[in-house]
């Protein structure tokens, strides 16, 4: 089975996909609650599940489950950001402001990366720890005056009076990615789940891609099953760079910016203590990709393995 979130493009609940071996079939399972799904996963629930890079090595590698990062599916760019009450705002009128936002998520690696860029700490604002479920209600009191938060969540915040986005992911492009991970131990034991499930995402992604009333009707699909309209599930997708070719994936996977990104990811969840109380360091944990391994290569848990992904580009799947 494969565990699903509200974040990711719903597939059909069972699904049997033809390789070079016979047939496979797929357990599909949606599950709304997005941390929740990917607890279930590291507990052996599932044999794979979509989430982001920092939520797959604080998670999961955290734990000790060795997964694998079968397909970088997009990274954000634009669709997570900072927002400030008031008008003609800068990034650098945060200090000394509370900020709203999910603790310990991309939300908070966000805000971090932000405020190095104009030359602040965590130690100049004060996190408040808010449930996205609840972060549009927060915003509309008059004591909250800042948020970091994602889509849709931040189109909804900006249609609000007297609101500036002040940062967002664009400027720190390919540095939140969504993935589609799978148990290391489980994809080895069985190669033909890597096969299938890259196979059907990549024909996913020629349908959304095409332009015509199947892609219509996919992304309306998709934007019902995750809270939203087709207009707000377009407008998602235009802040977020889709890779809908694996060779646009490969791109990034195979690029020397890969580790660098993992690198920055690892110290900002060392700091905030989210590798483990045995953590020594941020490179306590080794992440592996085509150039090498990031941390400590006895103790890989999470790989970036491009071999399905070049199947597909080359149409060997």
């Amino acid at each position: 089975m494969i565990g699903l979130t509200a974040r990711v493009l719903p597939i059909k609940k069972r699904r049997c996909h033809h390789t070079l071996g016979g047939c496979i079939e797929i357990e599909i399972v949606q599950i709304n609650d997005y941390i929740e799904s990917i607890n279930q996963y590291t507990a052996g629930q599932f044999a794979g599940c979509v989430m982001t890079n920092m939520d797959a090595l604080t998670i999961p590698a955290a734990g000790g489950v060795d997964s694998t990062a079968l397909i970088v599916g997009d990274f954000s760019n634009g669709n997570d950001g900072i927002v400030l009450k008031g008008a003609n705002k800068s990034l650098k009128d945060i200090k000394g402001q509370n900020v709203n936002l999910v603790e310990l998520s991309v939300s908070h690696y966000l805000l971090a990366r932000g405020l190095e860029t104009v030359g602040l700490k965590e130690a100049d604002v004060k996190v408040v720890n808010t449930s996205d479920a609840d972060m549009v209600a927060v915003y509309g009191t008059k004591d909250v005056t800042a948020v970091t938060t994602w889509n849709p969540l931040l189109s909804e915040i900006l249609t609000q009076p007297n609101s500036t986005k002040v940062f967002d992911s664009s400027k720190i492009p390919g540095e939140i990615m969504d993935l589609m991970v799978v148990n290391t131990e489980t994809l080895k034991k069985n190669p033909a789940l890597g096969k299938a499930l890259v196979g059907a995402w990549y024909e996913i992604m020629g349908v959304m891609s095409a332009g015509d009333k199947a892609a219509t009707a996919a992304k309306t699909a998709m934007a019902t099953a995750s809270g939203t309209d087709l207009a707000g599930f377009e407008s998602q997708l235009a802040s977020t760079k889709m890779f809908y070719t694996p060779a646009s994936a490969l791109d990034l996977v195979n690029s020397d910016e890969l580790l660098k990104t993992m690198q920055k990811v690892a110290e900002f969840s060392f700091d905030h203590g989210l590798l483990g109380e045995g953590a020594p360091d941020a490179k306590f944990i080794g992440v592996e990709g085509p150039k090498g391994v990031y941390g400590d290569k006895k103790n890989v848990k999470l790989r970036f393995d491009t071999t399905y992904m070049q199947l597909a580009a080359d149409k060997k799947l």
